[in-house]
């Protein structure tokens, strides 16, 4: 063996050193990747790792029931993958090359979406001044329609055999500073309470807490000033009615403060959303990442 072989056989010794060297470490890699994702199901190429499983469990489930609901989710994931492959297989090349484009569009739209709704949040103004509130209500009051009965009141909810109750009635009804105070004091004695009569609310949800009141004896009952006694088995219900409004009268700016805010940031986000977009574009177009080129006839 001259010199020139023996150097030859000292290098192919070394590059199979290197070879195995790099599939030893290649194996590694792949046997720690096994052991981070530890598979519990296969179809096909297509697995289902333990980690996927751990949002369906609970800390407080028995091991029986965890067991139980591991099984039904690992029989649906193989049903649904079974079904896909089978769908990719039968199905028309062109519906399957739709539902692609379907995927597509879908996945564009909610990292778009997502994006745009971070930027929106970076930069967005959620504050709304009253005098904003007040000049949109006023400008757009004839738009404010009320579709519900609405009714400010004040009312208490006595025990059955609760002695004091014309005491409470005469206080209710008045409702001086001295008659808010004394009612304030005894208030612990009532089922339930409500001295705040400057807040509307809907009718219907009056009639939840007044439960003797009825769509059909409401009219009776419910009228600007009136002053009103109801009882059932649970209990005597006292009622003042401060102000009332019918369907169709302009709703009141408390009533609808909520709806206006909404409305008012609805349309700064859009506004928003038209500017990013005609900044995006115009960006893309001075940096010459967006080109439209001539179309040929």
């Amino acid at each position: 063996m001259d010199f020139c072989e023996i150097k030859l056989e000292k290098v192919s010794i070394f590059l199979v050193s290197i070879v195995l060297l790099c599939t030893f470490i290649s194996c590694d890699s792949l046997f720690n990747k096994k052991e981070d994702k530890i598979p519990v199901a296969r179809v096909g190429e297509t697995y289902l790792y333990k980690e996927d499983l751990k949002e369906l469990l609970l800390t407080n489930m028995s091991k029986e029931d965890s067991t139980s609901l591991v099984n039904n989710y690992i029989n649906n994931w193989a049903y649904k993958q079974l079904l896909l492959s089978k769908a990719k297989i039968n199905l028309p090349e062109e519906k399957l090359e739709y539902f692609e484009q379907l995927v597509s569009n879908y996945r564009t739209d909610l990292y778009t979406g997502a994006y745009k709704e971070a930027l929106v949040l970076q930069s967005h103004d959620t504050a709304i001044t009253h005098t904003q509130l007040t000049e949109f209500y006023e400008r757009e009051k004839e738009n404010f329609k009320l579709k519900e009965r609405i009714i400010q009141l004040r009312f208490v909810e006595l025990p059955i055999q609760y002695l004091d109750k014309d005491l409470v009635a005469k206080k209710l009804r008045d409702f001086k500073e001295a008659d808010k105070r004394y009612l304030d004091s005894i208030s612990v004695q009532f089922s339930k309470v409500n001295f705040n009569d400057s807040i509307w609310v809907n009718v219907y949800r009056v009639m939840e807490e007044i439960t003797p009141l009825t769509a059909e004896n409401q009219d009776k009952y419910l009228k600007k000033s009136q002053f009103f006694e109801l009882q059932d088995s649970l209990g005597v219900y006292l009622a003042k009615v401060n102000d009332m409004l019918e369907i169709n009268d302009i709703a009141p700016l408390t009533y609808i403060e909520p709806t206006i805010k909404q409305l008012l940031l609805n349309r700064r986000k859009l506004d928003y959303m038209k500017k990013l977009e005609v900044e995006v574009m115009d960006e893309a177009i001075k940096e010459k990442e967006f080109e439209v080129y001539e179309q040929g006839n």
